[in-house]
């Protein structure tokens, strides 16, 4: 499962990155993580589960948290996050304190912060180009975060979608025709 759950996350295979297992337990999906060349930090509630990685010897850091207190990352600090098996217990209130909506908010608030750099190159691949804009960064209550999109992809089939075809496919070396006032054009349906 932790293969798959890496594979989901379109790493880059060239490089090592640097990635959080909520939920880690004996560090099992940690292993694998190592095992491929990634660093990674591995978060549980259980002591008696981070003991066992402990003994294990594991590679990556250990933290003693609660998913469902939030995350005590900073922003933008990881990669890419998986989670085997844990994101289910977010839903049990053992206790009476816990509120399930509550603690899957406060999860996936912090989450959402430390994986800020994978969320926004995730973006950038889909076409936004300008970046993301934070209006009110010191303000906790009025913070607001957009993608700002200065140039997208082109329509496909329009003029500047056809130009830049064209001009691609003559750095590439290949026969192209020339431009005329014509290229690109809506030509008139015939019967």
């Amino acid at each position: 499962m932790s293969e798959r759950a890496v594979e989901l996350l379109s790493l880059p295979d060239d490089q090592p990155c640097y990635l959080l297992d909520v939920g880690c337990g004996s560090g099992l999906s940690g292993d694998y993580l190592s095992e491929i060349g990634h660093y990674w930090v591995g978060v549980d509630i259980s002591t008696a589960m981070l003991d066992v990685a402990l003994r294990r010897e594991v590679e990556g850091d250990l933290v003693l948290g609660d998913m469902g207190q939030g995350m005590p990352f900073r922003p933008g600090m990881f990669d890419g996050c998986i989670s085997i098996s844990a994101l289910q217990w977010l839903c049990n209130a053992d206790k009476k304190t816990h509120s399930p909506p509550k603690r899957l908010y406060r999860f996936f608030s912090t989450l959402y912060s430390a994986l800020l750099e994978l969320i926004t190159a995730q973006a950038m691949k889909a076409g936004f180009t300008g970046g993301l804009v934070v209006d009110y960064p010191n303000s906790s209550k009025a913070k607001k975060s957009r993608f700002k999109n200065v140039k997208g992809k082109s329509v496909k089939k329009s003029k500047d979608w056809i130009m830049e075809k064209k001009e691609r496919r003559r750095r590439q070396g290949k026969d192209v025709r020339t431009d005329t006032k014509y290229t690109g054009r809506h030509r008139r349906p015939h019967f």
